[in-house]
């Protein structure tokens, strides 16, 4: 077993798209298209002005929460990710389109160097609770949102690395 049990979640939830996916799995969140609330995202506390920014919207059970999204797709269980470059200046604000109104688990990533895969050494992670992510494996309730059908807003504080303490904010 993992002495990060973080990071090993965490990287699993950013592998979770192939390398040679479509644009179309990229988006499939994204509030320029599609159904379902939108939920905007203001984002803080990153680390620098690097690499790509990741929203993941998942089912807000243990079982399916930072699940591979090729496994929740092929189940027939709702799964949202929306991918965005980096504003070079000003706020960090994301959308991302909940499947429907209701509860559902989120999670951020800063993905510094853009090579789609969890570096736990420089990228950095969030959830809406903002709570310390530590060392352990994140717990849904850290994850969760309440979205209305008329769509919300939250903030999410980015966590990096920290030395053997875990993830924390900067």
């Amino acid at each position: 077993m993992s002495r990060f049990p973080l990071f090993a979640a965490l990287g699993l939830a950013a592998c979770a798209l192939p390398a040679a996916a479509s644009a179309q799995d990229w988006m499939d969140g994204s509030c320029a298209a599609g159904a379902g609330p939108r939920l905007y995202v203001n984002v803080d506390g990153l680390k620098d002005r690097t690499g790509l920014l990741k929203l993941e919207i998942y089912p807000a059970n243990e079982a399916d929460f930072l699940k591979d999204d090729r496994d929740l797709k092929k189940e027939g269980k709702p799964f949202r990710r929306v991918w965005s470059s980096m504003p070079s200046a000003g706020t960090v604000k994301l959308c991302i389109r909940a499947p429907s109104a209701g509860q559902w688990a989120v999670l951020f990533t800063h993905d510094r160097d853009g090579k789609n895969k969890f570096n736990f050494w420089q990228d950095g992670a969030g959830f809406p609770s903002n709570q310390r992510l530590g060392r352990s494996r994140p717990k849904l309730r850290q994850a969760l949102v309440n979205v209305p059908a008329s769509g919300g807003q939250i903030t999410i504080h980015a966590q990096y690395l920290k030395g053997l303490g875990g993830f924390g904010p900067l």
